[in-house]
């Protein structure tokens, strides 16, 4: 498994011939020569460089203090997460399979190959502080980039490789705080330099095939900030809404590695995304360009419900686990506990190739894609420009629907179909539950009221579910021809248990639904 940390660095074009001095920093207490290390390092990405174009390098180098495989992605401001591994993990043609599982869903499921060979003398520079902890590395880089993978000859051959050479000043912090970054940026402002344009090596290298290739307008989401850059007003239900679905997108798309990694948890997160952006969509429509909005929720849908299937064998076996434990000694806790396990792991094990095998195809790409471009610029009408007013208005008709949908459900006779029905109330609560989310920014005080409300009829109808679920699972698994010993009397005992607490879970969803309708 990689190595994860956080970095935090800036890089300037060209170097200054006058160096730093202690006395022009005050957070520093010497500058202590930190040698010269030549790095060398192939980059890797896809044809369309996918990834450089999100920020997102990965490169294997050798020579330094951290040769091996590392991924970068960018974070806030000047920070990238970098995952490392060590050299043995991958080869020069295969990248580690772990850091192309977390690159799947940027490079939109293409292969990545080397498209540049860097080589770097860097020439080292230590801040460090009274207790002699280095604060920060104050790096003079000479670069040589070869570039690969630069098309083909007339006559069919490779072409050749093209060089680039510069020089640029990096620095970066280590124990030192934000504003040591400042200060020393201010010292190099006032010698002649500035920001490089690009934030890596691999993009000034590249920076003329990113200029000129194929998604070239890749949009950058990163900023959730309300309005920032979608032409809504700030204060605006519309700017909450693009702020909102930007946030989502953005935890879809970070849960993508950890699913296919089978990290813990990790379906369930990337399903609740799914779902608080459909519920967003969804309550928010009056906004929205419909043409737009049902194409996302079809494709939201169908991905949903292929998590779901992993998700459920995860809630289930979790829920009778934990009653077979239970059982007494005749109902053989131990050999129902193990045919709980052996039954639901299959099917989960089943479950989660499923959903990636769903994620690898073309379709979940093409998703990926249409809620980039989305969530950069949605289709908002003017009702968007509206503020609190909008916002209260589509709390009180998802409240509404919330409330018909509950009352509806409970008037019917215990039964398949008001089990149906009181599913379907539990999902317009959950909808409602996100869309309060989605405008809390512009009405706190109502939709924290709308959130704990709509909790409150969640949670026994969640609860009423899980029983259903499990009723039906604990059928399918006694008619197992392998659970005709120990196990049988104990899972009839688990089956008889699963609606015990009905009555009392629906008895606490009416009055849930009693508090709705005051």
């Amino acid at each position: 498994m990689a190595t994860e940390h956080t970095e935090t660095e800036r890089k300037y074009d060209g170097a200054t011939d006058r160096p730093l001095s202690a006395a022009e920093l005050p957070r520093v207490a010497r500058l202590r020569a930190g040698g010269t290390l030549k790095l060398d390092a192939v980059y890797y990405d896809t044809p369309q460089l996918h990834l450089l174009r999100r920020g997102i390098t990965l490169r294997r180098r050798t020579g330094g203090h951290d040769a091996g495989w590392h991924l970068k992605t960018p974070g806030p401001d000047d920070s990238r997460t970098e995952a490392r591994l060590p050299l043995a993990a991958g080869d020069l043609r295969h990248p580690p399979a772990e850091l192309v599982a977390r690159t799947r869903a940027d490079a939109r499921g293409e292969p990545v190959a080397p498209v540049a060979h860097l080589r770097t003398r860097r020439d080292l520079t230590n801040l460090v502080d009274e207790k002699d902890r280095t604060l920060a590395e104050l790096a003079r880089d000479t670069v040589s980039a070869e570039l690969l993978g630069g098309g083909a000859r007339r006559d069919g051959g490779p072409a050749p490789a093209r060089a680039v050479t510069w020089v640029e000043t990096e620095v970066e912090l280590a124990a030192g705080g934000p504003g040591l970054i400042e200060e020393v940026e201010a010292q190099l402002l006032r010698r002649g330099l500035h920001r490089s344009a690009s934030g890596s090596k691999l993009g000034r290298a590249l920076a003329g095939r990113l200029a000129a290739g194929d998604g070239s307008d890749t949009p950058d989401v990163r900023d959730t900030s309300e309005a920032a850059g979608t032409g809504a007003t700030p204060g605006s239900v519309g700017a909450a809404l693009t702020a909102y679905l930007r946030t989502q997108y953005a935890a879809l798309r970070a849960l993508d590695a950890a699913v296919r990694l089978d990290e813990p948890d990790a379906v369930h997160r990337m399903r609740v995304a799914v779902r608080r952006l459909r519920s967003a969509l969804a309550a928010h429509r009056r906004l929205l360009d419909r043409t737009a909005t049902d194409r996302l929720d079809r494709e939201l849908r169908r991905l949903g419900k292929v998590l779901g299937r992993a998700r459920d064998a995860e809630v289930l076996a979790e829920r009778l686990g934990r009653q077979a434990a239970q059982l007494p000694p005749a109902g053989h806790p131990a050999a129902v506990g193990a045919a709980i396990r052996d039954w639901f792991d299959a099917r989960y094990r089943a479950a989660h190739r499923d959903a990636v095998r769903a994620m690898d195809g073309r379709r979940y790409f093409a998703l990926l894609d249409d809620l980039e471009r989305f969530v950069s610029s949605p289709p908002l009408n003017g009702r968007a420009e509206r503020g609190r007013s909008e916002a209260r208005r589509m709390l009180r008709r998802q409240r509404r629907r919330t409330t018909h949908r509950l009352g509806d459900a409970l008037a019917l006779a215990p039964g398949a179909r008001r089990d149906r029905e009181l599913h379907r109330a539990r999902k317009a609560a959950k909808r409602a539950r996100y869309a309060a989310e989605s405008v809390s920014v512009l009405v706190e005080r109502p939709a924290i009221r709308t959130t704990r409300r709509m909790k409150k009829v969640q949670k026994p109808l969640g609860a009423h579910q899980d029983g259903v679920m499990g009723e039906q699972a604990l059928a399918e698994l006694a008619a197992a021809p392998a659970q005709r010993g120990k196990a049988a009397f104990g899972l009839g005992i688990l089956y008889a248990r699963q609606r015990a607490d009905a009555r009392r879970h629906v008895e606490k969803a009416a009055k849930a639904h009693r508090r709705l309708t005051t």
